[in-house]
């Protein structure tokens, strides 16, 4: 027997799955978002969801998907509603729950529907701008202002700011709220930073640029939840038999969230006020401890983890945490290696409790976070999140860092193209191939065809400033480790 497919019209049906639907759905439009994954409608959604749900913060979210393959067709057909389910272990109780989020008015496709986002500007409910386009997003591109859409994310944020300033004659009240969660150190700064020079280099109006310094507010933030891909196709019919509907936008994420946002001026908190309801959204002047902590041991740890653990076998992080070498691995270099090193002032026992704390939410059962999704941009990501703390470490002992090595000669590895098809890397691991889903696949590729011997592209690659920041050859026994390192995963292929 076929199951209905998450709607309107089922709500209709079955409103006890969401009580007060028709009210829900019938909220203002105040929230513009740019990115259509995961990590967004886990977190920031949620927290959206959960306050309308009060009768808060009052107001839905228009979503815009950015990349260029694909459709909206998900979620239109499901008018933007999607299921979250919420696993793990809370202060020691299990949780299992799921609902219905109903915090997304409608998706626009910004390749399609460029003219419709830029009348959203004219909304004068419209007061917050949410964005998540991974690392590589934000940045400065020459973009044509006048495109539609333009080509980058602050080509198109600097668009759609340039008509709300035209459509309400730049007044003080119409500047709007500006939170990027991409994981950037100072995310918000970079971002006005990009929107400021693209405004000057296409000779914008003075007074547009005086608007977008003093009316808007550009906020730093950071989100931490863990809310792995589309989930595998056995909790996928579990979930629908459970909840007697399909939903081909069903996310599953952990309990414990996150989201730190900077902001010294109290109209963000007026603005924001979904974070009156849940403890997990900090609006603070200061927000670097929870930076650093989530991004040298979370993060640092995932990618390196994810590369080590990938090309010795595993898929998960759960099959990781399971696994004795694995875990040890991990552990080691969240705790021993990254730890002590993190660029920042931070207390060791904060720093080992973060770490413990961090170790619990990899071993819950419930996610199956696939470590092929956290290697996209696997290079930005180690340069971000990894270089930095190996840096740190050498100015504080010349002891090599041995498990930081691993897991670059592992990444190294990882990163070495065997085939390309239609413009994608693939790499190789016992025999089957595997997505290099990384902006710097082609400068490996021509890296590994230059070189002959691992040692040798080695050498070369943590040489090479441009791409680190850094030589990190010179580091004292760094390279030499790396290259044992990856020397062995050469004599394991030949086996």
């Amino acid at each position: 027997m076929s199951r209905p497919i998450l709607s309107p019209a089922l709500l209709d049906q079955r409103p006890e799955l969401l009580p007060d639907h028709l009210k829900l759905l019938s909220l203002p439009e105040k929230i513009i978002q740019f990115g259509t994954g995961v990590l967004l409608r886990g977190l920031p959604d949620y927290f959206v969801h959960k306050a309308n749900q009060q009768g808060v913060f009052n107001g839905r979210i228009v979503v815009v998907k950015s990349t260029s393959g694909g459709g909206t067709d998900a979620f239109n057909d499901q008018s933007g509603l999607f299921s979250h389910t919420i696993r793990g272990i809370d202060q020691g109780q299990q949780v299992d729950t799921t609902f219905i989020n109903a915090a997304i008015s409608r998706t626009l496709n910004a390749n399609q529907e460029w003219e419709a986002i830029l009348q959203c500007a004219a909304n004068p409910d419209m007061q917050v701008v949410i964005s998540n386009t991974t690392e590589v997003g934000i940045q400065f591109s020459d973009d044509d202002l006048t495109a539609s859409p333009p080509v980058s994310f602050p080509g198109k944020l600097t668009a759609f700011l340039f008509a709300r300033y035209q459509a309400f004659e730049g007044s003080e009240e119409s500047g709007m709220v500006i939170v990027p969660t991409e994981l950037i150190i100072g995310n918000g700064d970079k971002l006005k930073e990009i929107v400021l020079k693209q405004a000057a280099s296409h000779g914008l109006d003075k007074a547009f640029i005086r608007w977008i310094e003093e009316c808007n507010h550009f906020c730093s933030s950071l989100v931490d939840r863990i809310v792995p891909g589309k989930p595998e196709a056995a909790t996928i019919s579990e979930l629908a038999e459970k909840n007697g509907y399909d939903d081909q936008l069903l996310i599953v994420s952990e309990v414990y969230s996150l989201w730190a946002i900077q902001a010294h001026d109290p109209v963000v908190k007026e603005v924001l006020s979904f974070a009156k309801t849940d403890t997990g959204v900090v609006i603070a002047p200061d927000i670097d401890l929870f930076r650093e902590l989530k991004l040298r041991l979370l993060n640092g740890t995932h990618t390196l983890a994810s590369v080590w653990c990938f090309m010795n076998g595993q898929n998960t992080v759960r099959e990781c945490m399971d696994a004795k070498d694995s875990a040890e691995f991990i552990s080691e270099v969240m705790l021993e290696e990254l730890a002590p090193a993190i660029p920042f002032p931070v207390d060791a026992k904060a720093a080992q409790e973060f770490g413990h704390q961090v170790l619990d939410r990899f071993r819950n059962p419930f996610i199956r976070h696939k470590l092929i999704d956290i290697t996209v941009q696997c290079t930005a990501k180690m340069k971000m999140r990894n270089v930095p703390t190996l840096l740190n470490h050498y100015r504080k002992t010349d002891a090599v860092p041995m498990k930081i090595a691993s897991g670059f000669a592992a990444f190294l590895q990882f990163m070495k193209p065997v085939k390309e098809e239609d413009g994608q890397y693939f790499g190789t691991r016992n025999g089957e191939f595997y997505p290099i889903r990384c902006d710097a696949a082609d400068y490996f590729n021509r890296q590994w065809k230059e070189h002959d011997h691992p040692e040798s592209l080695a050498q070369a690659v943590l040489s090479d400033e441009n791409l680190w920041g850094a030589n990190l050859a010179v580091l004292p026994g760094f390279a030499d480790a790396v290259k044992a390192s990856l020397a062995s995963y050469q004599v394991s292929q030949q086996a």
